[in-house]
């Protein structure tokens, strides 16, 4: 385990998050225009995208806790 990798896995976790904010932004707009389909399949990236972002989350987590020995 490294600095580099507990490095990465933040920087993982912010890209999913972002791109989890584009979908639900996206989705918004869909459901607005009323074109559900179009919601539902970004609403469905978007949490695609949350479920990898906690991933890298719970990663980083691990490692900064082995990392100080909590």
């Amino acid at each position: 385990m490294n600095s580099h990798d507990i490095h990465e896995h933040h920087e993982q976790a912010a890209h999913h998050h972002e791109h989890a904010a584009k979908h639900h932004h996206e989705a918004a707009k869909h459901h607005k225009a009323g074109d559900h389909e179009k919601a539902a399949h970004h609403s469905k990236v978007a949490h695609g995208h949350h479920l990898h972002a906690t991933d890298h989350h719970e990663h980083a987590s691990k490692m900064h806790a082995d990392e100080h020995g909590e």
